[in-house]
């Protein structure tokens, strides 16, 4: 290659990793606003660690902290942390690749593991002193009355100790309320199956940047090692 294609194939690289870099960093921002502002995940305790907003905070910390590696090998013409970058953006798009096969593999058992957190969750707050777990009690009101609906299949859930976030008037009669008739389970699946859309969608086009990076990499790194350019 010529000097003005590989400096135009220099500069395609760098600009495509720090655009990796900006994607990454933007789904950080977006996974810890998402948190800020959906603090469910007291109730679904058991799979914590692919909540969205917690797999969106993970996934673009690895990705900004790889593709800054890549846009610092393409600025410096670096071998070693090309090559580094090259390798860690690959694993890190096979586990990718594998997270999503496995979510789609075990939906179901998800499904059956949010209803038993629901219940257990319910559970707990029906149990707890007026004092106790005051945290799941805040969430499990939250949803209750974001969602209009009341227990996890039905308000007989309760046990005839309704909460007053259930009571469909506002403001509420304390004394004699009505409830709302439907339960909160596939309601809040809705609104985690909609987060996990809008997250798949963020993952699949960060998947595709990558796979453009990864692409224009390899021959830049292969020019660089022909003229035995790069460890300096």
């Amino acid at each position: 290659m010529n000097s003005s294609t590989v400096n135009c194939l220099k500069s395609l690289v760098v600009f495509l990793h720090f655009m990796c870099w900006l994607c990454g960093a933007f789904v950080v921002a977006f996974g810890i606003f998402q948190g800020m502002h959906s603090k469910f995940e007291s109730l679904v305790t058991t799979f914590w660690p692919i909540y969205p907003a917690n797999t969106l905070v993970v996934t673009g910390t690895i990705v900004t902290c790889v593709c800054y590696l890549g846009v610092l090998g393409g600025m410096k013409e670096n071998r070693c942390m090309l090559i580094s970058f090259f390798l860690l953006l690959f694993i890190l798009m096979l586990v990718e690749l594998a997270m999503a096969v496995i979510f789609l593999v075990f939906s179901r058992k998800i499904d059956t593991y949010f209803e038993q957190d629901l219940m257990q969750s319910l559970e707990t707050y029906r149990q707890s002193s007026p004092t106790g777990n005051l945290t799941l009690k805040a969430d499990f009101d939250a949803v209750q009355h974001l969602f209009r609906c009341c227990g996890v299949h039905s308000e007989q859930d309760w046990q005839g100790d309704v909460p007053i976030s259930c009571c469909v008037e506002d403001p509420c009669n304390v004394a004699s309320f009505s409830v709302w008739t439907d339960g909160c389970l596939f309601k809040l699946k809705d609104w985690f199956s909609r987060n996990y859309l809008s997250t798949g969608a963020g993952v699949i086009t960060m998947f595709i940047i990558q796979f453009i990076c990864l692409s224009v990499t390899i021959p830049l790194f292969c020019h660089f090692s022909r003229r035995r350019l790069g460890y300096k």
